[in-house]
Parts: structure tokens; C-alpha cells; sequence
């Protein structure tokens, strides 16, 4: 079952800024996200979760 979570979490589970992470789905290196309403988005937590496992994985590899 995939759940939203909001800027806030993401920038908490990631460690990440907000800039930060508007720069890497502009850059195409971090999941883009879900537009919920007029004004409203959030990022589907799986997809956080496979970006920062990915991240781990590349740590060996130069």
C-alpha cells in the first residue's frame, strides 16, 4: 500500500533541504512529486525510500 507523506517528512527522512530537493527533481535525481491539489503535493514514501536505498548502494561503487 503506497502513502503520502508531505515536504516536511521528506526533508526529515532524507536530511535534505527543501532547495536541495526541488534541485534534485529538477536534475532528475530524486522522485518528482505528486500533485495532490490546487496547492497541495506530496511524494509517494516507497519511492523515498527506494531513492535513499540506491543512494546507500552507490556508496561503494566510485
Amino acid at each position: 500500500m503506497s502513502k503520502f507523506i508531505r515536504l516536511d517528512q521528506v526533508k526529515t527522512i532524507t536530511g535534505l533541504s527543501r532547495s536541495s530537493i526541488y534541485q534534485f527533481i529538477k536534475d532528475g535525481k530524486f522522485p518528482s512529486q505528486v500533485k495532490l491539489g490546487a496547492r497541495s503535493v506530496a511524494w509517494v514514501a516507497s519511492e523515498i525510500e527506494e531513492w535513499m536505498s540506491s543512494c546507500i548502494a552507490k556508496r561503494g561503487n566510485p
